[in-house]
């Protein structure tokens, strides 16, 4: 509270807003807390005097908005996406003010405003229709300049204050006040300003409250007229017990205590109604899908209420109103974006590079076009109707790719090349795919009403991913095929959560489980992790690394053959040739991309008829293929859990200070902080220097050299919260989950790379706490511009779930090859990223109609025609004076290129309206040439050029294609057969086409498409 310049957006966007409400006569239930009535706000005088009403149907000029917005210091943008900005696109404002949540949208006809809607940030689309807006600046900045008065001053007179411990809140205040004058006496800035006129000391809060009527929760101050007691008791502690629970119920249920459980989701609700089902008469209790922060018993009225929160000891989610800081979707717009002198991947062309969007004149007719530049200064101009056959360029950081020749066979060989390759790899998975299909699994029962039980007490709420993922699990272990399903989330998105799940599904069926992981910490971790979930069901779970001793270690492996161990966890010491397990029925594979390529081969014994979970932090983009092969199923978890924070991401300087109070704060708090320094020669002193700082903190050294016993003592004092600090090398990148554990420090982080950055920071941050990485560094001038980056990329891009940004911005494709059992990161630099992506996905496709046509045969009409390119003179494109923004308008013609239906055209072009206002001609034919391709490509034409008033409509160039016997070619020759003057066939140089001289514009060309479609044959 005390550092008084700092600003967060979120913060003020949430005081500015109740400021607002009070100021416009509502009468709002404010909840707040003594620190945050310390600080004084602006007047209501000078608050009113710097806020633009706005009302639906008035009458108001445009120009003189724009200059008042620009007076009370808002920013003119492109995109609004943060509090204070704003845009202008015709006849339509986007405001972000800071009295409300959500940015407003301002919609002109001439000098009336016709409509005011909310909109979301992330997708720039409409939330909901207002009658009028209030436009307030930023009165954090406001409240420097102006006298400023206490928020109680906001309150009407008939306002009913509720306090708990007046004394307690006085304290604070005090506390506070004398903090805040410290701090602001060595502030230039601040010298000569009366503090008082900043904060409200204890004496007149408690004064200015007096003249209010006030209702005091505990030991009265102030003094009483009237007493109200409530007999209620709190709920008791049930500790994850359910039979504890049941008794309860029981014997509520026989003293006529009405027994009502409230849940935090209908999911929830349902697991309590499969738990108690069988031993408990459902309709002696009533569930319901509502959260309160605690359960109580009212006595007098005989009710009990229980929450499934403090039941099952799982945190309570706090739902914050605001959604500001959850910017997702336009940072990964900004990161796809082509900008001026990018390399771009051409799927025909090959490399060049990106130089804008153009107008061309084509018979007259205006149109859009994307200019690539090649080897020799070649131009290309590619239609926008062709952008998905290009990509940006990405490889390893830093590495310039070789630009192609247009009109040279070397793009084409480097292609096949690679093509050829991955066919090679390819072949094999589809093959291992194909022995999966013919051999018959193990199908599991259906869930227990334990395994409800285990699933209620997660501490955390399901996200929507990981009921997907867990339903997808589920459903794959009740099958009779063997399972093979990936699942890829961001570090801390709860995989590990699904793994227990799985695991314990297969227990209650008589199964083994064997969990393999890359190190001996993390096989110590989840061996924790798992104990401590499944310590109320009859589960034995051990785990194999170099810490146990050789007496250990032969004890468990003859514990595994006889049976007697359910869930073994370890390293690839657990895929020796001596482990024999007794009646194995999953696998689970944790980080797969750490292993080599020999483990997986050994796994490949394993994998043939028993259920195999892949989990991976490895960002999407790489597995992909596997979904497109399926020769594995896959699932994506993207959204984190339910409260997490951001982890707010510092670079700084050898500065002990920061370090020391960094340390301090979170040892407040009763927190814990990991001290990441990867070199154990000099590993004491750093301890030492923390020791210096920080006298009172308990700090403890830890890596991997240390003696087996050594460390796992270590990392238990640890988890248990035995000492402050621990000072380590990279052994807690990879699984390391102690949720108490909130501020990371790493020390000369410009040597690591991203991705094991990202990995580090992912060990906080994984409660409902706010949580801090600094990253210790030289000054930026004197580190490479590579580390640079890569520590600015970290900063930047601090949201939760960012992993994926964080891999596009990085691209060192390591695991991209690893996953496919071979190194191809040759070949993925030479062509870049995306496109090797591409040329998979073809290989693929090849390879399903060339290789295993049998297998695939229920696919076979979807690979006939893949793609349908569209040449025309006519004036398609996107106007300059509708859509300015030249990144925009490109991201628009992709997302418009992506789309590949009627109902998903609908939804772009209501979206467009709402954005940027009614849609002009050229766009209403770019649409229509938009349906062009999709019916093209639905006859099974490769090419359409639709130029100088005639239709030229290319088939297959390959005339052995099984599209020849397929219905939709019948259609086109039932067409030609009943109506011979519109078109005709032609066979030119082996090229057959479909030409006609009479559809000159794409209306005419849709319509007989569309005739050519409803052939019946």
């Amino acid at each position: 509270m005390h550092q008084y310049n700092e600003t967060d957006n979120a913060n003020i966007l949430l005081r500015s807003e109740v400021l607002n409400k009070l100021n416009n006569h509502k009468k709002p239930i404010i909840v707040t807390y003594p620190e945050a009535l310390l600080e004084k706000v602006i007047s209501r005088k000078e608050l009113k005097r710097n806020t633009i009403s706005i009302k639906q149907n008035e009458t108001y000029d445009l120009e003189s908005l724009e200059n008042e917005l620009e007076k009370q210091k808002f920013e003119l943008t492109d995109f609004v996406t943060d509090p204070g900005q704003f845009s202008i696109r015709g006849g339509i404002v986007d405001v972000f003010s800071y009295a409300h949540e959500y940015p407003c949208r301002i919609e002109f006809f001439e000098d009336k405003i016709e409509n005011i809607r909310t909109f979301d940030i992330n997708t720039q689309l409409s939330i909901k229709n207002r009658k009028r807006i209030e436009i307030m600046p930023n009165t954090q900045k406001k409240k420097i300049l102006k006298k400023q008065i206490s928020f109680i001053q906001y309150l009407p007179q008939d306002s009913i204050i509720w306090i708990k411990d007046i004394n307690f809140i006085k304290g604070i205040i005090t506390d506070h006040y004398q903090k805040s004058i410290t701090n602001l006496r060595s502030d230039s800035m601040y010298k000569k300003k009366d503090i008082h006129l900043l904060f409200t000391n204890s004496d007149d809060f408690i004064q200015e409250i007096s003249s209010h009527k006030i209702i005091e929760i505990g030991n009265p101050t102030f003094k009483t007229q009237k007493t109200i007691k409530c007999n209620c008791l709190p709920q008791i502690k049930f500790n994850k017990n359910i039979n504890l629970l049941l008794e309860k119920l029981k014997e509520n249920h026989s003293n006529n205590i009405k027994n009502i459980i409230l849940c935090s989701s209908e999911e929830q609700a349902n697991r309590f109604y499969n738990i108690f089902e069988d031993q408990f008469d459902l309709s002696d209790i009533k569930i319901i899908n509502l959260s309160i922060h605690e359960g109580f018993i009212d006595i007098d009225n005989q009710v009990e209420i229980f929450t499934d929160h403090q039941i099952f000891s799982r945190f309570h989610k706090f739902k914050s109103k605001t959604k500001f800081s959850n910017k997702h979707i336009i940072t990964l717009n900004q990161l796809t974006n082509l900008k001026i002198g990018d390399f771009v991947t051409h799927i025909d062309h090959g490399i060049g590079k990106f130089s804008g969007l153009h107008k061309i004149t084509n018979n007259n007719k205006r149109q859009e076009v994307i200019k690539l530049t090649y080897k020799g200064g070649d131009i290309l101009y590619i239609s926008i109707h062709s952008l998905h056959k290009i990509s940006k360029y990405s490889a390893k950081e830093g590495r310039e790719p070789k630009i192609n020749q247009l009109g040279t066979p070397n793009w084409n060989k480097s292609k096949q090349k690679t093509k050829n390759k991955i066919k090679q790899i390819a072949f094999d998975l589809i093959t291992l795919y194909a022995k999966r299909k013919k051999n018959k699994g193990f199908a599991f029962s259906s869930d227990t009403y334990l395994q409800h039980e285990l699933e209620s007490s997660f501490i955390y709420e399901d996200t929507p991913d990981q009921s997907k993922a867990t339903n997808a699990i589920k459903n794959d272990m009740e099958n009779e095929m063997p399972m093979d399903r990936l699942v890829c989330g961001d570090v801390g998105f709860g995989k590990t959560e699904l793994a227990i799940r799985a695991a314990f599904k297969a227990v209650t069926d008589n199964k083994q489980v064997a969990i393999l992981v890359p190190t001996t910490i993390l096989a110590l971790q989840h061996f924790k992790t798992f104990s401590k979930r499944l310590e109320s069901f009859p589960c034995n779970i051990d785990y194999l690394n170099r810490f146990r001793t050789k007496k250990e270690q032969k004890e468990i492996i003859t514990k595994i053959k006889n049976g007697e161990i359910d869930i073994i966890i370890g390293t690839h010491r657990i895929v020796g040739k001596d482990i024999l397990f007794n009646n194995l029925g999953l696998l689970i594979i944790d980080e797969e991309q750490k292993f080599g390529v020999n483990i997986k081969d050994k796994l490949k014994s394993f994998k043939s008829n028993i259920d195999t979970l892949t989990l991976t932090a490895t960002p999407i983009p790489r597995t992909l293929q596997f979904s497109l092969l399926g020769a594995r199923d896959l699932s994506i978890i993207n959204t984190p859990p339910p409260n997490r924070q951001s982890i707010e991401t510092k670079i700084i300087g050898l500065n002990e200070e920061i370090i020391r109070d960094a340390i301090m704060y979170e040892i407040a708090r009763n927190g814990q902080i990991f001290f990441v320094h990867n070199r154990i020669e000099n590993i004491k002193e750093v301890a030492g220097l923390l020791n210096r700082l920080c006298p009172n903190a308990k700090i403890k050294t830890g890596h991997g050299q240390m003696e087996g016993n050594k460390i796992e003592l270590l990392m238990n004092e640890f988890i248990e919260g035995e000492f402050d600090v621990l000072i380590s090398t990279t052994i807690i990148e990879n699984g390391v989950d102690i949720p108490n554990a909130n501020t990371i420090i790493i020390n000369n982080a410009q040597n690591f790379g991203l991705s094991d950055l990202h990995q580090m920071r992912g060990r906080v941050g994984r409660s409902n706490k706010k949580a801090f990485c600094y990253l210790i560094s030289p000054p930026t001038h004197q580190i490479s511009e590579d580390s640079r980056k890569r520590l600015h990329a970290l900063e930047q891009f601090s949201n939760i779930g960012s992993g994926f940004k964080i891999a596009m911005r990085d691209l060192d494709i390591r695991g991209a090859g690893d996953l496919l059992g071979a190194d191809q990161s040759g070949f993925i630099n030479e062509i870049g990223f995306e496109m090797y992506q591409r040329i998979l996905n073809e290989a693929i496709e090849e390879l399903k109609e060339e290789k295993f046509k049998n297998l695939f045969k229920n696919e076979k009409e979807k690979f006939i025609i893949k793609d349908c390119q569209l040449d025309t003179d006519n004036e398609i494109l996107i106007p300059d004076d509708y859509v300015s923004n030249i990144e925009e308008r490109l991201n628009l013609y992709k997302t418009l290129n992506e789309i590949e239906n009627e109902e998903n055209l609908l939804i772009f072009e209501k979206n467009l309206v709402d954005r940027f206002g009614g849609i002009p001609q050229e766009i209403h034919v770019l649409f229509k040439a938009i349906k062009l391709r999709w019916k093209g490509k639905e006859i099974g034409f490769e090419r359409i050029i639709l130029k100088n008033d005639s239709l030229r409509a290319y088939f297959s160039s390959n005339n052995n294609s099984i599209y020849f016997e397929s219905q939709s070619f019948k259609k086109v020759l039932s067409y030609l057969k009943k109506n011979p003057k519109d078109c005709e066939l032609k066979e030119i140089n082996g090229k057959l086409s479909l030409r006609s001289e009479s559809a000159f514009e794409v209306q005419n060309v849709l319509d007989l498409f569309s005739n050519i479609l409803k052939q019946e044959v």
